[in-house]
């Protein structure tokens, strides 16, 4: 077991009297004390060390505490260091004068023994605790890294052996066969671009989470793109004997983004309303207009989501209501949830009526595009 170390606290002030006082004041309280005189010695030493606490005299000759003060809080490898003031002055303009250089504490002189070690101490438990909170977040950014050199490898490994199966369904269905084998083929290949879906949103989810992720954004025509998406997904909605309808705004609406990420996250909306549909019931994809903003929506008949449930499933591996029928990965939504919070988006989900769900997307507007809807002429031209 490691024996922690004693705190290593700066005392800079010119006076050596005062430098005296703070040692016998503090004598009892096992820290590890570094005197200076002035600024610049004290500025040439934190460039290869950092102390715990620093007990800054504001009346120095040359760069006073204020100025020093100032300079180490503007400083982003020092501006955690706690700085107590230690002043004479006694105004509240010269206290403010401190608090605005960035000090996280002052006391009077003369120096009492006892408040002195209680501001010491406060101080150097909150120093404690964040260096505990950047220990972990070092953790957290390596665990994430981690994360996703393990998705890299684990994808590579698959992608193989899934563009052999897609592969050998495109072949087969190009030597043809009976309706009933077509349709087999045709769903084992369905699965298999959904299984390549699924791979890459693993991918991508890692990469948002890590902040590696650059998103490539584009002026994107939503009419376009939910055209493409109820194309892929029409001859599944047959085959469930589902009904997939689609509302378009009468003019096309545009959103700056990524629109391989926003075809994604419509891919495992639809995806999983028609999972849920029952039979003879209808999937609704819709795109709306709302002020500033661009509204996607996916409706559905099925069972719904439990209020309790509806911030939950928007969270990675939680699978909402158990359907013993279906088999949930529990990914899908919150990959869904990073990109559209990537695209400074919201994404909910509430009752549909009389029954089922509708998940919501509401995107900021493309600017051109309300400057151009905004002006008639602008549509002419």
């Amino acid at each position: 077991m490691t024996t922690p170390t004693m705190p290593n606290l700066w005392v800079v002030d010119d006076e050596e009297n005062n430098l005296t006082v703070v040692e016998l004041l503090l004598t009892q309280a096992n820290y590890e004390l570094s005197y200076f005189n002035s600024a610049m010695p004290m500025l040439e030493a934190i460039q290869h060390n950092l102390p715990d606490l620093i007990l800054l005299d504001v009346m120095m000759p040359g760069i006073d505490g204020i100025e020093l003060c100032r300079r180490l809080k503007q400083d982003a490898r020092t501006k955690h260091v706690p700085i107590i003031m230690v002043t004479a002055l006694s105004s509240r303009e010269d206290l403010a004068r401190c608090l605005d250089a960035g000090a996280d504490d002052f006391i009077s002189k003369p120096l009492n023994g006892l408040e002195l070690r209680a501001r010491v101490k406060s101080l150097l438990r909150i120093k404690r605790q964040y260096d505990e909170l950047q220990t972990l977040v070092h953790l957290r950014d390596e665990m994430l890294n981690l994360r996703v050199d393990l998705s890299n490898m684990v994808i590579h490994d698959l992608r193989n052996p899934l563009a052999n199966i897609l592969l050998s369904c495109q072949i087969m269905q190009m030597r043809g066969m009976d309706d009933r084998n077509m349709k087999k083929i045709q769903q084992i290949e369905y699965s298999g671009h959904r299984l390549e879906s699924m791979i890459d949103s693993l991918l991508v989810t890692a990469k948002l989470e890590s902040g590696k992720l650059a998103l490539q954004p584009d002026t994107v025509n939503l009419h376009q793109l939910i055209a493409q998406v109820m194309q892929e997904f029409r001859a599944i909605a047959e085959q469930q004997t589902v009904n997939l309808v689609q509302e378009l705004t009468p003019a096309p609406l545009y959103v700056q983004g990524d629109a391989t990420l926003l075809r994604r996250v419509l891919d495992n909306l639809l995806s999983n309303a028609l999972k849920f549909a029952p039979a003879e019931s209808e999937v609704t994809l819709a795109v709306l207009s709302h002020d500033q903003h661009v509204i996607l929506q996916v409706r559905d008949q099925g069972k719904g989501v439990q209020p309790e449930l509806r911030e939950q499933i928007f969270s990675k591996f939680e699978i909402g209501q158990h359907l013993p029928q279906v088999k949930q990965m529990g990914l899908g939504l919150a990959f869904c949830k990073m990109v559209v919070e990537a695209h400074e988006g919201q994404i909910q989900v509430e009752d549909n009526q009389p029954k089922g769900c509708v998940f919501t997307i509401r995107l900021p507007r493309d600017h051109d595009d309300m400057t151009n809807q905004a002006d008639p002429a602008a549509e002419m031209l």
